[in-house]
């Protein structure tokens, strides 16, 4: 079984603790998981009206799909069903939404393509990031209190731009406000993907250093 990645670094890492581990079960049909796999279901709806620039429509799937996201979130609390692969799908969803902003309104020249690439890149980044933990027995690391202020600033923009196509008389200030939020948003995303690194090497370094004590204290 993977080790906590932050577990094993450090104990005031503040990660879950066992009495919330025990709360977290792998029950795969729960009323949560359910409204989450509804909210992945939207994401080509969604990235299929925005290249056809149907923004209305779009905007209504992300508000279904946002107002879902605050009620499986609610549920999973106050019912005591947060699950495993609901901490999986969450998470998934939010980065797939992003990822179908971005192509959809990058496929119609409302944006660069290389915040795209900042963006996508960035989660590629961590994707390998996660291969090299998982190959020293490391679990992924906890989820930054940066990385989630940087998804809910890129979050917060993508609807303002689209806002902005959707009611033209709104561009004058949501799209200056969604390109604010938005190259903020990039620019964290990148700073939290590097104290993601810096952390993932400190425990790398840890678990290095710790082995041979380890296997000198065997031998003896």
């Amino acid at each position: 079984m993977p080790r906590s990645a932050s577990g094993n670094a450090s104990l005031d890492s503040g990660i879950v603790s066992a009495a919330e581990e025990r709360q977290v079960s792998s029950r795969v049909v729960t009323v949560p998981n359910l409204l989450s796999m509804l909210r992945l279901a939207l994401v080509p709806v969604f990235l299929v009206l925005l290249i056809r620039g149907e923004d209305s429509w779009a905007l209504l799937v992300l508000v279904v799909a946002s107002t879902s996201d605050f009620l499986d979130g609610f549920l999973a609390r106050r019912f005591n069903q947060i699950t495993r692969l609901g901490q999986l799908l969450d998470p998934a969803a939010d980065r797939l939404y992003i990822f179908a902003a971005l192509l959809g309104l990058a496929s119609r020249g409302l944006v660069p393509w290389w915040i795209v690439l900042v963006v996508v890149g960035r989660d590629v980044f961590l994707l390998g990031l996660g291969v090299v933990l998982a190959n020293f027995g490391f679990g992924p690391l906890p989820v930054h209190q940066l990385g989630k202020l940087a998804t809910f600033c890129l979050f917060y923009a993508l609807p303002m731009i689209m806002l902005g196509q959707a009611f033209p008389m709104l561009a004058w200030w949501s799209g200056p406000v969604g390109w604010a939020f938005g190259i903020w948003g990039a620019f964290l995303y990148w700073w939290a993907g590097i104290i993601y690194a810096i952390e993932a090497a400190r425990v790398i370094r840890l678990s290095r250093a710790k082995s041979p004590a380890q296997s000198d204290t065997l031998e003896g």
